[in-house]
């Protein structure tokens, strides 16, 4: 077993962290709220820290799952981020889906120090975190992810690297234009279907074998239906991973007027108040349109 840290303790940092108690490493936790922290211990053993760089301290692994780049790089860098508390030859992980830029800084900045930084970042939703079947996108040093494979196993269950430092984060951004325009899709199709005096759920039983079938549909059509939104992945961390793909498809070329339109769309529902709703509160504002 393993000595490890894991740094941020969200809705999904919580239970991922709980996985790796579970399967018996040693774990010291940080959050920037330390009664969640200070909740965690109380839950699954192990420490808490006050400081990134003292939970870092003697780790082999350090593990992150935070807000967005400027979290990232509070956590890492200074005098009380965890690179000033990491050994060499110690493995840096990031779970945050943040920007490939962000990504290639840190790793070169943790290689001045003899850290080796994988990114990976994660996609399952809490649901997956929970039950420790998330799909784990890397990118790095092909030996550092093989270390660091064990470690994930603790609660991925598709684990694979891409590639280079930022390989991880490009393919999240794959993953996050797909599912935009698949739910905005599958958003349309049910609301056609209530308008057209269709029982949405008889709909779904029949297609969902076939072409339009997709893990949305399956999971998230019956309580789309109900008007239930709090299932998931929310509207602003959405949007928050829609503005890095854009940004980034500004900068390699890439055309993306689906996933531009659809941001758009996430736009709408926060004005609806739809901030925290799951991402298929899509259809919530097609039928706030009348």
């Amino acid at each position: 077993m393993s000595k490890v840290a894991f740094l941020g303790l969200g809705v999904m940092g919580y239970p991922m962290a709980g996985h790796l108690a579970a399967k018996g490493h040693d774990v010291t936790v940080y959050n920037r709220t330390s009664a969640k922290s200070e909740a965690w211990v109380r839950e699954h053993g192990g420490k808490s820290a006050e400081t990134p760089r003292e939970a870092a301290l003697g780790a082999e692994f350090v593990m992150t799952c935070v807000g967005n780049d400027d979290d990232l790089r509070a956590v890492c860098m200074g005098d009380d981020g965890a690179f000033a508390g990491m050994d060499p030859n110690t493995i840096f992980v990031d779970h945050t889906t943040v920007s490939a830029a962000v990504t290639r800084e840190l790793n070169d900045a943790g290689a001045a120090r003899g850290v080796a930084f994988v990114d990976a970042p994660v996609s399952g939703g809490q649901a997956g975190a929970e039950n420790g079947i998330l799909s784990v996108m890397c990118g790095g040093d092909q030996a550092a992810f093989d270390t660091a494979l064990p470690i994930m196993q603790a609660y991925g269950k598709s684990i694979k690297r891409l590639g280079a430092s930022g390989a991880g984060q490009l393919t999240k951004m794959v993953n996050q234009i797909c599912i935009a325009g698949l739910v905005q899709g599958l958003s349309e199709g049910l609301h056609f279907a209530e308008k057209a005096g269709l029982d949405i759920r008889e709909v779904v039983d029949v297609i969902q074998g076939g072409a339009a079938g997709s893990w949305q549909m399956v999971n998230r059509h019956e309580t789309m239906a109900d008007d239930h939104f709090e299932y998931g992945f929310a509207v602003d961390w959405m949007r928050k991973d829609l503005g890095i793909c854009l940004q980034t498809a500004n900068e390699n070329g890439a055309s993306l007027p689906v996933t531009a339109l659809v941001d758009q769309f996430y736009k709408d529902v926060q004005k609806l108040g739809g901030g925290r709703w799951d991402t298929s509160s899509l259809i919530k504002r097609l039928t706030a349109m009348g």
